[in-house]
């Protein structure tokens, strides 16, 4: 654990560089699964099922319609409610998100943007550490509302244990096709294609170090929704909310995983001491304790600021997946924080909220990549293709200058194409 009170933007280097989390003998490691893959298809995923999860699916990855159906049946009714639930608000915020196309007219001439949902995309939901309905909704219904085609998922099954939590939540995000394959493997046989998977054109969801070395492996051949880190929060506070509450949002994500990040900015040096003892104190009755510890003595931060203007400043140079605003004047300070994946403002808008049925996407970007990166949304599962339809009289009207651009680059064949159609000889 470490107090730090920076000098400037430089003091915090360790929590600025984006975080790959990779090695090159994961990268070997990944790459061998994913030749494999390509080269034996089902036989392939068989053995590193049986290597890796611990039982042999055999002839038969998929799970049909009817033991997703069942799935969903056995679950508990309140259970059921909540889920239900979390799917209507999910749908409903990610429909503000669809594109389409659009067109502007020139005379008699046409130009425009055509916006196409995917045809097919691959949805990973981890199942090793523990299992996550709530990715299946966020990763699949913001594809539904887009209108793709077809979305496949793939989930692992530890000694061959079919969650029915996460397949509940398939059957009712519509999921098209379930299989029972985890890990680099899985990804390898959504980007390629195997006998029993089809190949897909995007992946998206999270998971562990070999999941996303994958990903990153297979982009271009596929596209990918992003690179996940280890999960982060980081928390603004002026000493305004109760040091409760701040321990127990900063130890909500510490208990995800040993190398998840809980980072906390205070104005208040005594508060932030409160803080750490707080956490100290919820740790021991924490049933995660293990793991949530394991983060906190190892990635947990506490920074002293001088002001909330310094605060958000070290805010947008961590550029956090999660961002809470726990101060007392809280849009004041909105302006001022450019890079999050997502902002938590208020004391009853804690992270957990929005990882389960607020509605936004709790699939965000990680390691500072919210620079540069957005959440997960429907908007990921379009392809957009450019229209161009000129008449005769604009052609003639913007040949001369594309002529004169040819010209200057020295691409010969571009200008005869156009001069041709004008009637002109070299």
């Amino acid at each position: 654990m470490e107090v730090i009170k920076p000098e400037g933007i430089a003091d915090l280097s360790s929590l600025t560089r984006i975080h790959t989390f990779t090695d090159p003998s994961i990268t070997k490691r990944v790459l061998e699964i994913i030749e494999a893959v390509k080269a034996r298809g089902d036989q392939a995923l068989r053995e590193f099922t049986l290597q890796f999860d611990r039982w042999d699916p055999q002839d038969d990855f998929e799970v049909s319609k009817e033991q997703l159906k069942k799935a969903w049946e056995s679950l508990e009714g309140e259970i059921q409610r909540a889920l239900l639930h979390a799917k209507k608000r999910i749908e409903r915020y990610h429909r503000q998100q669809v594109e389409k196309s659009w067109f502007i007219e020139e005379g008699g001439s046409l130009l425009g943007m055509l916006v196409r949902p995917l045809d097919r995309v691959g949805v990973y939901v981890p199942g090793g550490r523990a299992a996550y309905p709530s990715t299946v909704l966020m990763n699949v219904v913001p594809a539904k509302v887009a209108g793709v085609n077809e979305v496949i998922m793939c989930v692992p099954a530890p000694q061959g244990y079919k969650n029915p939590y996460v397949l509940g939540a398939a059957h009712i995000a519509e999921v098209d096709r379930v299989f029972l394959v985890g890990g680099a493997q899985a990804v390898a046989a959504m980007a390629f294609g195997t006998e029993s998977i089809p190949k897909v054109d995007k992946i998206v969801g999270p998971g562990n170090i070999y999941v996303a070395e994958a990903k990153r492996l297979v982009y271009g051949e596929v596209d990918i929704d992003s690179i996940a880190g280890p999960s982060e929060i980081l928390i603004i506070t002026d000493g305004s909310t109760s040091a409760a509450l701040v321990a127990a949002d900063l130890l909500s994500q510490a208990e995800h995983d040993p190398m998840a990040r809980s980072i906390l900015i205070s104005t208040d040096k005594t508060f932030a001491k409160q803080v750490i003892d707080e956490v100290e104190s919820q740790l021991e009755s924490l049933p995660t304790k293990e793991v949530a510890e394991a983060s906190w003595k190892e990635n947990g931060t506490v920074i002293v600021a001088d002001t909330l203007d310094e605060a958000a400043q070290i805010a947008n140079s961590i550029a956090p997946e999660h961002l809470e605003v726990l101060v007392e004047s809280p849009w004041e300070l909105i302006p001022k924080l450019k890079n999050a994946g997502a902002i938590f403002v208020g004391p009853y808008s804690p992270e957990p909220i929005g990882d389960y049925i607020a509605g936004p996407n709790h699939t965000l970007p990680t390691g500072t990549r919210s620079r540069f990166s957005s959440p997960l949304g429907a908007y990921h599962f379009y392809k957009r293709t450019s229209l161009i339809a000129l008449d005769k009289a604009l052609f003639e009207k913007l040949a001369d200058d594309a002529v004169k651009i040819a010209e200057v680059e020295g691409l010969i064949a571009h200008k005869r194409s156009i001069t041709k159609r004008l009637g002109e000889e070299d």
